[in-house]
């Protein structure tokens, strides 16, 4: 994204619902279709490992304006693969078999044709899967209709990616009504914190920079943001039909400057600037200081000569989680990284 010189344009994620997967092979022998599970925004009923029914609301920070996505500063950390989640109540299943019959009906093990999910859900036959155990599933009577509750599935970000096959893999139970099920990957409030992660809603934020068109050699560039630009902002992550919730907090801390070259000085000299409490970062450039050195800035010691320096300067959010159970934690801190040309110019002038 590029920016005028002025300024820097900062962004984090945005929040979303559906997870991307591939389909598997059947628990009766055939492919399953990539459609998705329970009710859809039209109100249609389907089936897929891609699709997660967690619901995410913003529920405080700013909204609006140009947004992107935050990265996590430990790169060997990864959501949870997978998990379970309800996707039929007995008449929508009812209504899913006999009128459509397409996706999957587990993680790895699905669907290819309606008679035979009304085979296995309202006929009692058992079904044969392949990465579980027991092989063989005791089949259903009339979809469990007259009984509260919810027929739950695996639901995985990619499936393709998951390593062990027994993972979130069953056939699609049963659970009653107000229970989660006791099953390793049941879903819980850590679950939908990971999930919410990348999906944090933060309006882009431009860092001021004095000179704003062009830095003079030996001379320090200010850079500052004004007081209230950076916000905490929190989503709440739920599961419908479960109870669980989780709210994910991000909290801007620091603005980190690289100049893009060695030939360089940043100030501070870690090039981390910290973020005040009322949400500003350094001291706004005044007349006459174009000589000081600025308490978030950089000073280049050599000319550009027609090939700009990359100025790149990047947020770090302190993210973490609260839970419907009382739970809570941290998540790692996640970064947004923009770039900038940077030309300098051998005049020793000063910009005041």
């Amino acid at each position: 994204m590029k920016a005028p010189h002025r300024a820097i344009p900062l962004v984090i994620t945005s929040l979303v619902v559906t997870l991307l997967s591939s389909s598997s092979a059947g628990a009766f022998g055939g492919p399953g279709s990539d459609v998705r599970g329970g009710a859809n925004d039209s109100g249609e009923l389907s089936a897929s490992a891609s699709h997660s029914r967690i619901k995410v609301t913003q529920t405080s920070g700013p909204t609006g304006g140009k947004q992107g996505t935050v990265a996590s500063t430990d790169v060997n950390w990864k959501p949870p693969p997978c998990w379970y989640e309800p996707v039929f109540t007995p008449e929508q299943l009812k209504n899913f078999s006999e009128n459509d019959g397409s996706g999957d009906a587990g993680l790895r093990d699905g669907w290819y044709g309606s008679e035979l999910w009304t085979d296995h859900f309202r006929d009692e036959k058992d079904a044969t899967t392949i990465f579980t155990k027991p092989a063989t599933v005791k089949g259903y009577k009339n979809y469990n209709l007259g009984k509260k509750g919810y027929f739950w599935r695996g639901v995985a970000p990619n499936v393709t990616e998951l390593d062990d096959t027994t993972l979130c893999s069953r056939l699609m139970f049963w659970q009653d009504a107000g229970e989660i099920p006791d099953v390793p990957n049941a879903p819980t409030p850590e679950v939908l914190a990971d999930y919410a992660y990348d999906k944090v809603k933060v309006p882009a934020t431009e860092v001021e920079l004095k000179p704003a068109a062009r830095s003079t050699v030996n001379l320090p560039t200010w850079v500052w943001l004004d007081k209230g630009t950076f916000k905490d902002v929190k989503v709440r992550a739920e599961l419908p039909g479960t109870g669980l919730w989780a709210e994910t907090t991000a909290k801007p801390v620091a603005l980190h400057l690289d100049p893009g070259t060695e030939d360089a000085e940043v100030f501070p000299a870690s090039g981390d600037c910290a973020i005040n409490d009322d949400g500003s970062i350094g001291t706004p450039y005044t007349k006459g200081a174009a000589d000081k050195t600025p308490p978030c800035g950089i000073r280049y010691l050599r000319a550009t000569d027609g090939t700009p320096y990359q100025l790149s300067a990047s947020v770090t959010w302190k993210i973490t989680w609260e839970g419907s159970d009382g739970s809570a934690g941290d998540l790692p801190d996640g970064t947004f990284e923009t770039t900038q040309d940077m030309n300098v110019q051998e005049i020793q002038s000063i910009n005041r």
